[in-house]
Parts: C-alpha cells; structure tokens; sequence
C-alpha cells in the first residue's frame, strides 16, 4: 500500500482534517455501477414497475424498484446462498475497493474499517426461511420433519452485521467497524459515523457500505399497512412517485447496494491516489416528536450541524438531494426545514427517489454517491414526475423536467431522514483541481 509520492497536495485548510473519497460503486436500480446509475438519474429515467404477482402479495397494484442486476451475477458462486442485501454490498464494495486500488489485507488492516448501514437486515432469507417453515407444516408428518431443517447458516446469512463482517473478511480490513440499523439514515450516519472515525484519529481508512433488499411478500404486505406506498399510475406506473408534487401519494421500494472508500487526506496522499471528493461535513440528530411523522427543528439541526462541521456557510452548497419520499407530510416538512436552513436562496434540489425508488437502508449512500457525481460533473439530476409542484413547497429551488447545468459547484449536501426521528445529513466538497482526474476507461 506505498507507492510514490504524490505530485500535487491540497492546499492546507484550517480546521479538522480531511477526509476523502477515493473510491465509489453501486449496483441500484438504475444501473449496475455509478455511472450507469447516475446517467439514469440524469436522464430522468425511472427503474419503477409492477411487482410480480409472487412478490405483491395478493395486492393489486404493487410498485417495486429492483436492482438492475442480479447481484449473484457480479459475485463468485460460492456467495449464491447469501442473502441478496449482502450481496448486493459486496459488489459494491468490489467496484469501490477497485476504483480506489485498494487490494486485500493492506499493510495498515488494523487502522481500516468497515461501516455498514442496513435496515430490513436478511429480509430474503427471513421470508424464505418462514415460507419454507409454515408451508411444509401443512404437509405430512416428513414434511413437517423438513420444515425445522434448515440450512446451517441461516443466522449468520440473516444477522444485521453480516454484510459488514464478510468485506472485513474478505478483504482483510481490521480496523473498527459497525453496521447501524437507523431505518432511512442508516448508511448515512455509517458515512458520517466512518468520517468521525478517521478524523478523531481512530482510523486512517474506511469502506462505507449502503444494502437493502427487502422485496419479499412479507415484507411487501408490512408496509402496504403504513399507507406509505404509492399507488400505481394507471397511464404509465413508471411515473407513480412524485416527490414534491401536488399528487404524489407515496414512496415505491427499491433495492440497492452502495459503497464508499473514505480515506484521511494524509493516507490517499501518501500512496497517490485520486481523489473523487472530500467528505467534510455530518450532522445527525433526534426529533424525540413522533415515531413516524418528521419534524422540521430536528432535520433543520441535522443539516446545520453538517454545514458547521465543514466549515460552510449555507450558500455554499450548490445542490441538495433531499430526502424527498413523496409521502404527504414528508415533503411539506423538509421544505420548511430547508428553508429554515438556507433562506429564500437556497440551492437547487431534487429528490432523485422519484427514479430510483426508497432505497431504506442503502439509500442515503446512493444519494450521496448521486450528490458527489453531481459534484464532479457539474450535472443536477432532475426531479422526474414533478409536473404539478406543490405549493407547500414553493420555498425550494426544483429542478423540473431535465438536468440542470451547475459547473463550478463548491459543495452538495445529501439529507437522510429516517422513521423514529433520526436525521442525517452529509456535505460533500469538490477535490482540488489539481487532484483531479479523468475516470479510468
């Protein structure tokens, strides 16, 4: 993990440390890397469709976000019987780990980590497991002796940490490292939690990880019970979110797996490596209001918190991937907290769940990573479907119709902000021109 001496160094900046970017991937619904999906987001083009007939239910209407690729296609055969959400941050984790060069067990394993953050963890074999175990309990007396064998390593394919634990494992990264399960924020405040961690001198390297895959009846018929999920769009179901517009009615699951290398500035200098970004700001806080419904002084805290700890003043962010759910009272909310942030001049937002779906726990890592394309392009994604925005949200600066032209940007924010009152938000600054390179081919 050596190599020689970088030509360019960052201009010095007072405050904490930097902490950078070095490494990204993605397997979502839009596309089975970062730049499949962030063409997608660009282009306004939704991966939203009917869910299956197993997958719904028995509920008509059903919308669903799958992946765009099968994640055990990406992964060695010995991985097929892992849970999907755990394979689908593995590969993830292989893009991000190879776009950063960084190779298995490092000479520096034991100041390298791994932050994870799930919510659903091992929903599809949970759902399996409790399919196989009711249904051959209505057979006959040998198969309801087969119902209680189950598979050796069911608990560890379904345990929270399992992902988290098996990049450790892999790539020999011994460093601290813990899974959060925060519902919508959890690989958010992975992220921040991992920025903490290198900066307080706890670590020197970090793979951020996003996973869910929770597209299972059981899983289907539980939130259908919330009321939160859209309903389908009898002219075009592709279209059915709306973030931010008058006739929106509700979220539509996706799944995804996402993943950041974060390194301290000293390290990635130290073997050459590129930076992509510099991840320079985290706020997180508690609504202690409701366990379902938001509040504006918690997300307003969350974001004020982040653009203080990287030293910005609100006008600096140049774009905003709101957490924009398209649920009623969630999109009046966080336009107020926006304002309350950033004044009758704030940046221009979208919420890009409108193509991607709500991603839960993987969620708020793909929208960083979309915020930090943003970032390096110079290129706003849409909000798709917005037709009839919603006065109640009048405040923001939407991008409507197509993406929007922005070059020059000094820094972005991605806000996440989950069930039980957790917020989190994150801001993410632009690598020094002189750190700057173009992607590999």
């Amino acid at each position: 993990m050596g190599g020689t001496p970088p030509r360019h160094r960052a201009p010095a900046r007072a405050g904490p440390a930097r902490v950078v970017v070095t490494g990204m991937g993605m397997v979502s619904p839009l596309g089975a890397d970062v730049d499949l999906s962030f063409e997608a987001a660009l282009a306004g083009r939704s991966a939203v469709r009917a869910a299956p007939a197993h997958m719904a239910a028995g509920l008509p209407g059903m919308l669903v976000a799958p992946s765009a690729v099968d994640p055990a296609q990406l992964l060695d055969a010995a991985d097929a019987g892992l849970d999907r959400a755990t394979q689908l941050a593995l590969a993830a984790a292989a893009q991000a780990l190879g776009q950063a060069g960084i190779r298995p067990d490092p000479q520096d394993s034991g100041r390298f980590g791994v932050f994870c953050g799930i919510g659903f963890a091992g929903a599809c074999t949970l759902d399996a497991m409790y399919a196989r175990y009711h249904g051959l309990l209505l057979g006959d007396e040998a198969g309801r002796r087969r119902a209680t064998v189950m598979h050796p390593l069911t608990v560890p394919r379904l345990m929270a940490n399992a992902a988290q634990g098996l990049v450790s494992l892999r790539y020999g990264l011994r460093g601290m490292g813990n899974t959060y399960c925060v519902a919508c924020a959890s690989s958010a405040i992975a992220a921040g939690e991992a920025l903490r961690a290198i900066r307080g001198g706890y670590l020197d390297a970090a793979v951020v990880l996003g996973a869910e895959a929770m597209l299972t009846p059981g899983a289907m018929v539980a939130w259908n019970a919330l009321r939160v999920l859209a309903r389908a769009d009898s002219a075009d179901p592709a279209s059915s979110c709306r973030p931010f517009d008058r006739r929106r009615n509700g979220f539509v699951l996706g799944e995804a797996g996402a993943a950041l290398v974060l390194e301290s500035e000293a390290r990635a200098g130290a073997r050459g490596a590129r930076e992509l970004a510099e991840l320079a700001g985290y706020g997180a806080s508690s609504d202690a209001h409701h366990l379902t419904a938001p509040s504006v002084s918690g997300q307003v805290a969350a974001m004020r918190q982040a653009l203080g700890e990287a030293g910005l003043a609100p006008d600096d962010i140049g774009y905003l991937n709101a957490h924009g759910t398209a649920t009623e009272l969630g999109d009046v909310v966080e336009a107020g907290a926006v304002a309350e942030v950033f004044g009758s001049r704030g940046p221009a937002v979208s919420s890009t769940k409108a193509v991607h779906g709500h991603l839960i726990g993987a969620g708020g890592a793909v929208e960083l990573i979309l915020a930090i394309q943003a970032l390096r392009t110079g290129r706003l994604p849409p909000s798709a479907n917005l037709d009839d925005p919603d006065p109640r949200c009048g405040a923001l600066d939407l991008i409507l119709g197509a993406a929007r032209d922005a070059r020059g940007m000094r820094a972005v924010m991605s806000n996440s902000f989950a069930f039980g009152g957790s917020n989190a938000s994150l801001v993410a600054l632009r690598a020094p021109a002189a750190l700057l390179a173009a992607d590999p081919p």
